[in-house]
């Protein structure tokens, strides 16, 4: 059958990313405390075209994906770049795998069970050298208690539920685990999926025990991102869905 993908285009204009978005598809993932865990991803595959070819196969991508399926680490990822460049005669390649990770996790004070979903993404690439990039990402649900709030009321204080979103490029392999540990110390108080009664006492008291702004939040967690030898890059955000504002409060630091 005829190949129209690889038929010449006479444009002489090369682009920069082709390929497939959105697609959901079934993957396991390392799990520090069960070894892996099954879970559902959306994923993008693209790679460069030259100019000189009017498309690139869409199939193969689907192809090496499912090759891939059964662990999909970040030594993994390197691989499925390497196979895009070479089935797809490609430069440049590219991958987004963004899924839903569970951890069981206990209410602080009756120790009740329940699942946290947190979203995680990697982010790979690879150059015409051959070079490979790496980031690994979270998504964590906090909460954080109001400092200004705090200080000018005679009661309470304004809270809210927010979103930290950390990305880091690292020396070597960091468990999901331990970046989710990183940014749910750095909140006013960690979310929990089931909280009986003396567990929202609990964790009322220490949010406003521990009143921090959207900047304290990303500055805690870049110190602690700093004194990582582990860590070469990181970019770290942390958004507030406020309750008494019609606003979101947000804080962004990036370094390395």
């Amino acid at each position: 059958m005829k190949d129209i993908q690889n038929q010449r285009d006479y444009r002489n204009i090369p682009i920069n990313k082709v390929g497939i978005k959105n697609l959901r598809y079934p993957i396991t993932v390392l799990d520090r405390k069960n070894g892996f865990q099954h879970t559902v991803a959306t994923i993008n595959m693209y790679v460069d075209l030259p100019h000189k070819y009017k498309g690139t196969h869409m199939s193969r991508f689907v192809e090496m994906l499912h090759s891939f399926r059964l662990e999909l680490s970040l030594k993994k990822i390197s691989m499925i770049l390497g196979e895009m460049k070479r089935h797809l005669n490609a430069a440049s390649a590219h991958i987004e795998v963004i899924f839903p990770y569970f951890i069981e996790k206990k209410a602080p004070v009756s120790q009740s069970p329940g699942l946290m979903d947190y979203t995680c993404k990697i982010i790979g690439s690879s150059d015409s050298e051959g070079k490979v990039d790496l980031i690994s990402e979270v998504i964590v649900p906090i909460s954080s208690v109001c400092p200004c709030s705090k200080e000018i009321s005679e009661t309470g204080a304004h809270n809210q539920r927010g979103e930290v979103r950390m990305s880091t490029r690292f020396k070597k392999f960091i468990w999901i685990e331990d970046m989710i540990e990183i940014v749910e110390k750095s909140a006013s108080c960690e979310v929990f999926s089931i909280l009986k009664r003396i567990d929202e006492k609990y964790v009322t008291e220490k949010g406003f025990g521990n009143p921090k702004f959207v900047e304290d939040i990303v500055r805690d967690i870049a110190g602690k991102l700093k004194q990582d030898d582990n860590i070469t890059w990181f970019s770290v955000s942390a958004e507030n869905f406020e309750s008494i504002h019609n606003h979101n409060a947000y804080a962004l630091i990036t370094d390395g």
